[in-house]
C-alpha cells in the first residue's frame, strides 16, 4: 500500500493559534480534508459539531489538554503537538491522557509519517506509540540525553521499548 494513500480524504482538525503552523501542516496535509482552529472555544465548538478522522492539538495557546478530553470522548483520534511544552514530563502526560502521538513542532514535517504510523497501527491492532520511539528517540536523546527514558519506564516497557 503506498504511504500516502492511508490519509487520502481523512477529514483532520488543526488546531494551533500561530497561522504559519496551521498553514504548514494544511500544505503537508494537501489529500486530507482540512478544518483549522486557532483558539479553544472554536476548536470545541468544531470537535462537538463536526466528524474528524483526526485532530492535532496544540497544547499551549489552545488549552489542547482540555481539547484532548473532548476528542477523545467523541473518538476523535489525537496528536498532541508542541514547541513550548516540549517536555518528557509532557510526553507521558499526553499518552497517560489518551493522545495518540506527541510531535515536537520541530519535527512537524513528518507529519505524513507520524499519521501514517497511527493508522497502520489501527489496522494492525497496535498502540498507535508503537513506532513513537523509532521515530522521535534520537530527536529525545539529543534534546534530554540518553537517559531521559528512566523517569517513565513503565510506559516504555508497556512499549516494549525496554527489557
Amino acid at each position: 500500500m503506498k504511504e500516502q494513500s492511508r490519509l487520502q480524504w481523512k477529514r483532520i482538525l488543526i488546531v494551533d493559534d500561530e497561522p504559519d503552523v496551521i498553514e504548514t501542516l494544511e500544505e503537508l496535509l494537501s489529500e486530507c480534508v482540512i478544518e483549522k482552529a486557532m483558539s479553544f472555544g472554536e476548536a470545541k465548538e468544531k470537535l462537538e459539531s463536526q466528524d474528524f478522522d483526526t485532530a492535532i492539538l496544540d497544547i499551549m495557546g489552545v488549552d489542547g489538554y482540555r481539547l484532548l478530553e473532548i476528542a477523545n470522548a467523541r473518538k476523535v483520534t489525537s496528536i498532541m503537538l508542541t514547541a513550548h511544552a516540549m517536555t518528557v514530563e509532557d510526553t507521558y502526560k499526553s499518552y497517560k491522557k489518551g493522545a495518540a502521538y506527541f510531535v515536537p513542532k520541530a519535527e512537524m514535517a513528518n507529519i505524513t509519517v507520524f499519521l501514517n504510523d497511527i493508522l497502520e497501527a489501527k489496522e494492525k491492532g497496535k498502540t498507535s506509540w508503537w513506532r513513537w520511539l523509532d521515530r522521535l528517540g534520537s530527536y529525545y536523546d539529543k534534546e534530554f540525553g540518553p537517559d531521559w527514558k528512566e523517569g517513565n519506564r513503565d510506559l516504555w516497557e508497556k512499549m516494549n521499548y525496554l527489557p
